[in-house]
């Protein structure tokens, strides 16, 4: 007999059709694993059916991450999936593909030619400012030592503004470092330059210069602040250094803005972290990390895998994971080349400009960012409104079209003030963001011939994803 009772009933399962069958007659297993498997479409359609009531990922406007990828990319992407990243030996072609999206983004850079650059793929830009921060400490830690400084004395610095995203706050505690943050203000939404050095002393492992401020999308002044590092470390024999979280930025102002210098063109710039998941086109999760000089890197950071033969230095705090993402970015540096980058990154900047008109001629909204920087789009509601909404209903109102358009106070010392932020990617084309306009004005409509306002204009907190 070639199935048993039970083994045949599993077996004629698959003449049910899917919305007539036990399983989808039945709650899904939640907290422990069912007794019985459930046939493979089934259990796609159970899964998919339970992720149906999300949003719609392109029209998430509140992340910087990337929504959209060409099908062949995700062919790509989807047949190698099983791809150890961190195994270079049995995937050698896998790791040269990493060391080529190194040296590409080292010439994007502009790394000297006479340093030995360094860099590696990361799982998104947190845990490429996680190495950054370590390699800063370590290095401090050592030269502070050689000249003498007692390292135990006092906790370790970082300087940064107000502006920085999470993965440095995590970073100072995990790594023990005291986060010494410069508050913004109305005259500075960006890092004050002039108030750094209030902040460095002897301890000072480096400043974080931030190529894209969440918040605002607002570029920190990073060439301004080397000027300042430089006159600081020819009078000081701590030697002060800066690392950049060009998390967007990184990938997008070479396309846009190709001189303004950020990058391993300063001087005191030693290290640089990008997502390739935001504007580098890649679905998350993917960053990478470059430093100008193997000297910025101590060597405790680095281990060695055996790669055909020899060595292959890795320094990232994951270990397996999935080499699909890195190929994906490899994908695009191949597909797009640089014409392609920048036809693509000045397209989404030119939507952000409009939908800074278009909102900025209603005649109701201050504008923080009109897309000049990064392509996002900034507003409060005018200081004189006497709209009795606030932009949590705006986004609630938003939200019923699918819109996901969040509203956050600012950082601290400027947190009195309510804005709101919408995210331009690539995907957002001309025609979308015409229909978002449209709803836009409509919600405005709605919102003033409301009746009941769910939110109270005293609220002051953060509704929607910022980061």
């Amino acid at each position: 007999m070639l199935y048993g009772k039970k083994d045949q009933k599993r077996h004629q399962s698959y003449q049910v059709p899917i919305f007539g069958s036990d399983e989808e007659n039945r709650e899904m297993p939640r907290y422990k694993l069912a007794d019985e498997p459930v046939e493979p479409r089934i259990a796609y359609q159970l899964v998919k059916d339970q992720l149906m009531d999300e949003g719609n990922a392109r029209q998430n406007l509140a992340t910087f991450c990337q929504t959209f990828m060409e099908p062949e990319a995700e062919k790509l992407m989807a047949e190698t999936l099983e791809k150890n990243a961190i195994d270079k030996s049995e995937y050698p072609q896998t790791a040269e593909l990493e060391n080529r999206c190194v040296n590409i983004l080292a010439d994007l850079w502009n790394a000297p030619k006479d340093e030995p650059f360094v860099g590696t793929s990361t799982v998104g830009s947190s845990e490429a400012c996680m190495l950054g921060g370590m390699a800063m400490k370590f290095r401090w830690r050592n030269l502070a030592k050689a000249r003498g400084l007692d390292v135990t004395k006092q906790q370790p610095n970082l300087v940064i503004s107000s502006g920085y995203q999470v993965c440095w706050e995590k970073f100072c505690v995990y790594f023990d470092v005291e986060m010494r943050v410069i508050p913004m203000d109305e005259e500075h939404l960006s890092l004050d330059t002039d108030r750094v050095f209030d902040y460095v002393d002897d301890y000072t492992i480096g400043v974080v210069g931030i190529l894209g401020i969440t918040y605002t999308g607002k570029y920190d002044d990073i060439e301004e602040l080397d000027r300042k590092v430089s006159a600081y470390n020819a009078e000081h024999e701590h030697e002060l250094v800066i690392h950049v979280d060009g998390a967007s930025g990184a990938m997008f102002t070479p396309f846009v803005e190709p001189d303004l210098e950020w990058d391993f063109r300063l001087k005191n710039v030693v290290s640089i972290n990008t997502s390739g998941h935001k504007y580098g086109l890649v679905y998350p999760g993917v960053g990478w990390i470059l430093w100008r000089d193997k000297a910025y890197l101590p060597e405790e950071l680095v281990f060695r895998v055996s790669y055909l033969g020899g060595e292959m230095p890795t320094m990232a705090i994951n270990f397996s994971r999935s080499a699909s993402h890195i190929i994906g970015q490899y994908y695009n540096f191949l597909r797009y080349g640089f014409e392609g980058y920048q036809e693509i990154q000045t397209h989404t900047q030119k939507v952000a400009k409009y939908l800074a008109e278009k909102i900025e001629a209603t005649g109701r909204f201050e504008i923080y960012n009109d897309g000049q920087n990064l392509p996002i789009v900034c507003y409060r509601l005018k200081e004189d409104s006497e709209t009795k909404w606030t932009l949590y209903d705006l986004a609630d109102r938003l939200l019923m079209k699918g819109w996901q358009i969040p509203a956050y106070p600012l950082p601290e010392d400027l947190s009195d003030i309510l804005i709101q932020r919408i995210v331009c990617r690539a995907d957002l084309g001309w025609n979308v963001a015409e229909e978002l306009v449209a709803d836009f004005n409509e919600a405005l409509v709605e919102l003033d011939q409301a009746h009941l306002l769910y939110h109270d204009d005293s609220e002051k907190k953060p509704y929607g994803f910022t980061h």
